[in-house]
Protein backbone atom coordinates (compact mmCIF):
# COMPACT_ATOMS: atom_id res chain seq x y z
CA UNK A 1 0.00 0.00 0.00
CA UNK A 2 1.57 3.32 -1.05
CA UNK A 3 2.00 6.26 1.30
CA UNK A 4 -0.82 8.36 -0.22
CA UNK A 5 -3.39 5.58 0.09
CA UNK A 6 -2.29 4.82 3.64
CA UNK A 7 -2.72 8.49 4.56
CA UNK A 8 -6.24 8.52 3.10
CA UNK A 9 -7.21 5.46 5.11
CA UNK A 10 -5.87 6.96 8.34
CA UNK A 11 -7.70 10.23 7.65
CA UNK A 12 -10.98 8.38 7.04
CA UNK A 13 -10.80 6.56 10.37
CA UNK A 14 -9.76 9.74 12.21
CA UNK A 15 -12.77 11.63 10.87
CA UNK A 16 -15.16 8.85 11.80
CA UNK A 17 -13.68 8.62 15.28
CA UNK A 18 -15.14 12.05 16.08
CA UNK A 19 -18.73 10.73 16.12
CA UNK A 20 -21.02 11.99 18.88
CA UNK A 21 -21.77 9.81 21.93
CA UNK A 22 -24.90 7.68 21.78
CA UNK A 23 -27.80 8.49 24.15
CA UNK A 24 -29.05 5.57 26.27
CA UNK A 25 -32.61 5.76 24.94
CA UNK A 26 -31.34 5.48 21.36
CA UNK A 27 -30.59 1.82 22.03
CA UNK A 28 -34.17 1.16 23.15
CA UNK A 29 -35.56 3.10 20.17
CA UNK A 30 -33.34 1.22 17.72
CA UNK A 31 -34.27 -2.13 19.25
CA UNK A 32 -37.95 -1.35 18.76
CA UNK A 33 -37.37 -0.38 15.12
CA UNK A 34 -35.85 -3.77 14.42
CA UNK A 35 -38.54 -5.58 16.43
CA UNK A 36 -41.18 -4.00 14.19
CA UNK A 37 -39.31 -4.50 10.91
CA UNK A 38 -40.65 -7.72 9.44
CA UNK A 39 -38.47 -10.81 9.80
CA UNK A 40 -35.78 -9.05 11.84
CA UNK A 41 -38.27 -9.01 14.74
CA UNK A 42 -38.43 -12.81 14.78
CA UNK A 43 -34.66 -13.03 15.26
CA UNK A 44 -34.94 -11.71 18.82
CA UNK A 45 -36.58 -15.01 19.78
CA UNK A 46 -34.23 -17.11 17.67
CA UNK A 47 -30.98 -15.61 18.93
CA UNK A 48 -28.85 -16.15 22.01
CA UNK A 49 -27.68 -12.54 21.90
CA UNK A 50 -27.33 -9.46 19.75
CA UNK A 51 -25.36 -6.24 19.26
CA UNK A 52 -27.13 -2.95 18.52
CA UNK A 53 -25.59 0.07 16.80
CA UNK A 54 -28.01 3.05 16.78
CA UNK A 55 -25.84 4.97 14.29
CA UNK A 56 -23.10 3.82 11.95
CA UNK A 57 -21.61 6.72 9.99
CA UNK A 58 -20.33 6.01 6.52
CA UNK A 59 -18.97 8.12 3.69
CA UNK A 60 -16.26 8.55 1.11
CA UNK A 61 -15.29 8.85 -2.52
CA UNK A 62 -12.83 6.18 -3.63
CA UNK A 63 -11.86 5.39 -0.02
CA UNK A 64 -14.72 4.69 2.37
CA UNK A 65 -15.00 4.06 6.07
CA UNK A 66 -17.61 3.40 8.73
CA UNK A 67 -17.70 3.66 12.50
CA UNK A 68 -20.34 3.00 15.13
CA UNK A 69 -20.62 2.47 18.87
CA UNK A 70 -22.88 -0.28 20.14
CA UNK A 71 -23.90 -2.47 23.04
CA UNK A 72 -23.91 -6.26 23.28
CA UNK A 73 -26.66 -8.25 24.99
CA UNK A 74 -26.64 -11.89 26.13
CA UNK A 75 -30.15 -13.31 26.49
CA UNK A 76 -31.45 -9.77 26.96
CA UNK A 77 -28.79 -8.77 29.51
CA UNK A 78 -26.28 -6.02 28.71
CA UNK A 79 -22.73 -7.40 28.91
CA UNK A 80 -20.49 -4.77 27.30
CA UNK A 81 -19.72 -2.19 24.64
CA UNK A 82 -18.46 -2.70 21.11
CA UNK A 83 -16.90 -0.40 18.53
CA UNK A 84 -17.47 -1.08 14.82
CA UNK A 85 -14.97 0.11 12.22
CA UNK A 86 -14.71 -0.62 8.49
CA UNK A 87 -12.53 0.45 5.57
CA UNK A 88 -13.22 -0.35 1.93
CA UNK A 89 -11.80 0.60 -1.44
CA UNK A 90 -13.65 0.96 -4.71
CA UNK A 91 -16.35 3.05 -6.34
CA UNK A 92 -18.37 4.88 -3.69
CA UNK A 93 -20.22 8.19 -3.60
CA UNK A 94 -22.12 10.30 -1.12
CA UNK A 95 -22.53 9.33 2.52
CA UNK A 96 -24.91 7.37 4.67
CA UNK A 97 -25.86 6.89 8.30
CA UNK A 98 -27.72 3.75 9.29
CA UNK A 99 -28.66 1.61 12.28
CA UNK A 100 -27.37 -1.95 12.47
CA UNK A 101 -28.12 -5.04 14.52
CA UNK A 102 -26.05 -8.23 14.61
CA UNK A 103 -27.93 -11.29 15.84
CA UNK A 104 -25.82 -14.00 17.49
CA UNK A 105 -27.40 -17.42 17.05
CA UNK A 106 -25.85 -19.27 19.98
CA UNK A 107 -23.28 -19.14 22.77
CA UNK A 108 -20.48 -20.01 20.36
CA UNK A 109 -21.31 -17.04 18.12
CA UNK A 110 -21.46 -14.73 21.15
CA UNK A 111 -18.08 -15.94 22.41
CA UNK A 112 -16.54 -15.47 18.96
CA UNK A 113 -18.00 -11.97 18.59
CA UNK A 114 -16.86 -10.86 22.07
CA UNK A 115 -13.41 -12.46 22.00
CA UNK A 116 -11.82 -9.00 21.77
CA UNK A 117 -11.25 -8.35 18.07
CA UNK A 118 -13.60 -9.91 15.52
CA UNK A 119 -13.98 -9.34 11.75
CA UNK A 120 -16.79 -10.29 9.38
CA UNK A 121 -15.56 -12.43 6.50
CA UNK A 122 -16.43 -12.04 2.82
CA UNK A 123 -19.46 -14.35 3.07
CA UNK A 124 -21.38 -12.21 5.55
CA UNK A 125 -24.14 -10.04 4.09
CA UNK A 126 -26.92 -7.89 5.54
CA UNK A 127 -30.61 -7.30 4.95
CA UNK A 128 -31.06 -3.55 4.40
CA UNK A 129 -34.49 -2.33 5.43
CA UNK A 130 -34.68 0.52 2.93
CA UNK A 131 -36.79 1.70 0.01
CA UNK A 132 -34.21 1.23 -2.74
CA UNK A 133 -31.32 -1.01 -3.66
CA UNK A 134 -27.65 -0.32 -3.14
CA UNK A 135 -25.17 -1.64 -5.70
CA UNK A 136 -21.50 -2.19 -4.99
CA UNK A 137 -18.38 -2.22 -7.13
CA UNK A 138 -16.00 -1.97 -4.17
CA UNK A 139 -13.75 -4.47 -2.43
CA UNK A 140 -15.78 -4.93 0.78
CA UNK A 141 -17.64 -8.04 -0.32
CA UNK A 142 -21.30 -9.00 -0.51
CA UNK A 143 -23.75 -6.10 -0.47
CA UNK A 144 -26.90 -5.81 1.58
CA UNK A 145 -30.27 -7.11 0.45
CA UNK A 146 -33.30 -4.83 0.23
CA UNK A 147 -36.65 -4.52 1.96
CA UNK A 148 -39.53 -2.12 1.55
CA UNK A 149 -39.77 0.17 4.57
CA UNK A 150 -38.77 0.92 8.16
CA UNK A 151 -41.85 -0.55 9.87
CA UNK A 152 -43.47 -3.91 9.15
CA UNK A 153 -41.08 -4.48 6.25
CA UNK A 154 -40.94 -7.78 4.44
CA UNK A 155 -37.35 -8.88 4.83
CA UNK A 156 -35.40 -12.02 4.09
CA UNK A 157 -32.38 -13.21 6.03
CA UNK A 158 -30.89 -16.25 7.68
CA UNK A 159 -27.96 -17.01 9.95
CA UNK A 160 -24.60 -17.39 8.27
CA UNK A 161 -22.13 -19.20 10.51
CA UNK A 162 -24.08 -18.02 13.53
CA UNK A 163 -24.58 -14.39 12.49
CA UNK A 164 -27.46 -12.47 10.92
CA UNK A 165 -27.21 -8.75 10.14
CA UNK A 166 -29.92 -6.16 9.46
CA UNK A 167 -29.59 -2.45 8.74
CA UNK A 168 -32.02 0.48 8.58
CA UNK A 169 -30.89 3.45 6.49
CA UNK A 170 -31.18 6.90 8.04
CA UNK A 171 -30.68 8.85 4.82
CA UNK A 172 -28.08 9.88 2.27
CA UNK A 173 -26.73 7.98 -0.71
CA UNK A 174 -24.16 5.21 -0.72
CA UNK A 175 -23.48 2.81 -3.58
CA UNK A 176 -21.70 0.35 -1.31
CA UNK A 177 -23.58 -1.22 1.61
CA UNK A 178 -21.49 -4.30 2.42
CA UNK A 179 -20.81 -5.44 5.97
CA UNK A 180 -17.97 -7.80 5.07
CA UNK A 181 -14.75 -6.43 6.52
CA UNK A 182 -16.44 -4.80 9.50
CA UNK A 183 -14.24 -5.09 12.59
CA UNK A 184 -15.63 -5.25 16.12
CA UNK A 185 -13.71 -4.40 19.27
CA UNK A 186 -15.50 -5.56 22.44
CA UNK A 187 -15.04 -4.27 25.98
CA UNK A 188 -16.83 -6.10 28.84
CA UNK A 189 -19.11 -4.02 31.06
CA UNK A 190 -17.15 -2.32 33.83
CA UNK A 191 -13.78 -3.17 32.29
CA UNK A 192 -12.91 0.33 31.06
CA UNK A 193 -13.13 3.75 32.68
CA UNK A 194 -15.19 6.45 30.94
CA UNK A 195 -13.20 8.65 28.56
CA UNK A 196 -11.58 11.55 30.34
CA UNK A 197 -11.98 9.98 33.77
CA UNK A 198 -9.11 10.82 36.08
CA UNK A 199 -8.35 9.75 39.60
CA UNK A 200 -8.72 12.51 42.14
CA UNK A 201 -5.70 13.00 44.35
CA UNK A 202 -6.16 14.50 47.79
CA UNK A 203 -3.98 17.55 48.45
CA UNK A 204 -0.92 16.72 50.46
CA UNK A 205 -0.55 18.05 53.99
CA UNK A 206 2.81 19.65 54.67
CA UNK A 207 4.82 17.90 57.34
CA UNK A 208 5.73 19.93 60.42
CA UNK A 209 9.28 21.10 60.53
CA UNK A 210 11.62 18.99 62.63
CA UNK A 211 12.67 20.59 65.90
CA UNK A 212 16.37 20.41 66.51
Amino acid sequence: MNRTLRSLLVAAIAALACSAPVRADEYADTKELFRNAGQSGAFFERSYGYAIFPTVGKGGLGVGGARGIGKVYEQGRYIGDVVLTQLSLGFQAGGQAYSQIVFLQDKRALNEFTAGEFTFGAGVGAVAITASANASAGTAGASAGVAGGKKDATTTGEFYRGFAVFTIAKGGLMYEAAVAGQKFSFTPAGAAKPAGATKKVAPSTPKPADKT
